[in-house]
């Protein structure tokens, strides 16, 4: 006989969960009472939404879902922005709370923490949703939606608990593991888009996210085709930024869009080709060849000319196999170097500061950054990453805040990992409350916080607009002081070889350091 809330846990471990990121509350306690018995180690956060993005990071890093375990009403709903950014790109976390109890009356009562309906709250923004309504169904539920988080896409799912059952019992004899489909493109497909490359005179390759489970094989297949390769932001690092076909990471350069539309053949790698890493609008595709594993994105945003709808692993080399060699294209160190003056030059503001931290950190950094210009602006094609799940960046909702969380979770995913928190002063605020979870971590993670004095972007679109600016500015809080007062390190450095040498002794160091940097207001 077992408890809805050891069955939960044993449940998740059967998946090969090993961590949960979360905050106990009145009605999880059934759950949170098997964490230690069966093993799971838990990571105690500071807010639900910094739970959903640190297991998202911990995702990210590794290709591992997270899980994240809230009580019920605000706490889930806490977390819903960052299951919304889960989904929007990409991301296996598995959410799971409990919620009103089985006989709740359908009115409500005031009982604590209620709210409406719980389940289709979360059900607007992860892949699915599901209450169960006896212990005996928890087990299988789990393996479900386990299954269909990883199973092709991967994406956010939720499971609700009424809150009763997580302390009633009942005989569980077995804990399924979720089962998904094999995913194998149809030969003809290979054969057909085999034939477009072969005929491309001037092929162009964009490598995005949903190729960083297949990094090898996408770059082997790069080198076959012989054309120069681009990144997606989620793209970054799978294949090696100084890899001699690679000519820019991150496609939101206008010089990006021409030479797409200069090209005779798009061969897009998972990607949906996204209008929020397109700065410029999408470009006109006169032919285009895509691999993906998602038969919604295989054809989102352009339709595929020829679709290779299946597993990349697997399409990859098969796809590889069929082409005949190919000389590297002779224009790749041209297309390099216009791509590269434009990404300078749009990243000129922070460039000193990129080079200097690239001089000075491993090859294997991992970078957990947020949604700030001295982000998409200077590190995103200017500082080179070396291995697929290197870059972790809020892309699709463009959510703030993710940075720090996001790194706690690469972190205490692999705590061997050089990873460095890059945030702006704005974002730094929605979960600076994670500093405490760090410093109680004791991890050796750098918190880089460029500091503009406020909302830089919108500051700088206002006044693009000949509009009044306000409501933009947050002075400069002493962001030294306050990592201190959590029992993190704090220091101030303004010139990029300070702020390197703070970055070197910060990931050696005995917890985590803001490092507060100062900037102009204007990119």
């Amino acid at each position: 006989m077992t408890t809805g809330g050891e069955a939960l846990v044993r449940a998740l471990a059967a998946q090969g969960a090993d961590t949960v990121f979360g905050i106990p509350g009145t009605h999880n306690l059934g759950a949170y009472s098997a964490l230690e018995r069966v093993g799971l180690r838990h990571v105690l956060v500071r807010h639900e939404q910094g739970a959903g993005y640190a297991a998202d990071g911990y995702a990210r890093s590794t290709g591992r879902p997270g899980v994240v375990l809230t009580t019920t009403g605000p706490a889930i709903l806490n977390a819903v922005s960052s299951a919304a950014q889960a989904y929007s790109d990409s991301v296996p976390v598995f959410f799971v709370s409990p919620g009103m109890p089985s006989n709740h009356p359908g009115f409500g009562n005031g009982l604590l923490h209620e709210i409406r309906d719980q389940t289709a709250s979360m059900a607007a923004v992860v892949h699915r949703a599901v209450r169960v309504s006896q212990v005996s169904e928890i087990t299988a539920a789990v393996a479900q939606l386990w299954g269909e988080m990883i199973d092709g896409r991967p994406r956010p799912v939720y499971l609700e608990i009424p809150l009763d059952l997580f302390d009633v019992t009942a005989e569980i004899d077995d804990y399924p593991r979720a089962v998904t489909a094999q995913h194998v493109a149809a030969d003809d497909a290979i054969e057909r888009a085999a034939a477009a490359i072969t005929a491309a005179q001037s092929p162009i390759v964009v490598v995005g996210g949903g190729a960083g489970s297949a990094s090898e094989q996408v770059t082997a297949l790069a080198e076959r085709i012989g054309a120069p390769v681009l990144t997606t932001t989620n793209g970054k690092g799978a294949v090696a930024d100084d890899h001699p076909l690679l000519v820019g990471a991150g496609v939101q350069h206008a010089c990006v869009r021409a030479l797409v539309e200069s090209s005779d053949l798009l061969v897009a790698i998972g990607t949906e080709l996204a209008p929020a890493d397109w700065w410029y609008g999408q470009p006109t595709i006169s032919s285009m060849v895509r691999l993906d594993i998602d038969p919604a994105g295989i054809h989102a945003n352009r339709a595929a000319d020829v679709a290779v709808l299946g597993d990349i692993a697997d399409s990859a080399p098969r796809l590889a196999q069929r082409l005949p060699a190919r000389d590297t294209a002779t224009t790749i160190d041209e297309i390099r170097a216009t791509i590269t003056a434009e990404a300078r030059a749009t990243g000129a503001t922070w460039g000193p500061l990129v080079d200097a931290l690239v001089a000075a950190t491993p090859r294997e950094t991992v970078i957990a950054a947020d949604n700030a210009m001295a982000v998409y602006y200077g590190t995103l094609s200017n500082w080179p990453l070396h291995r697929a799940r290197s870059f972790l960046f809020p892309t699709g909702a463009g959510t703030l805040g993710f940075g720090l969380p996001a790194g706690i979770g690469a972190k205490v995913a692999d705590p061997d990992a050089p990873v460095i928190v890059i945030q702006g002063d704005g974002g730094t605020m929605f979960t600076v409350a994670e500093l405490a979870t760090a410093a109680e971590l004791r991890l050796p993670l750098p918190i880089i916080v460029v500091d503009n004095g406020g909302y830089g972007e919108i500051r700088n679109e206002m006044a693009d607009r000949d509009e009044p600016v306000h409501a933009v500015d947050l002075g400069h809080p002493d962001f030294v002081a306050l990592a201190r007062s959590v029992g993190c390190h704090g220091v101030g450095a303004q010139e990029p070889d300070d702020v390197a040498a703070a970055v070197v002794e910060a990931l050696k160091a005995d917890r985590p350091t803001v490092i507060h940097v100062r900037e102009g207001a204007r990119a």
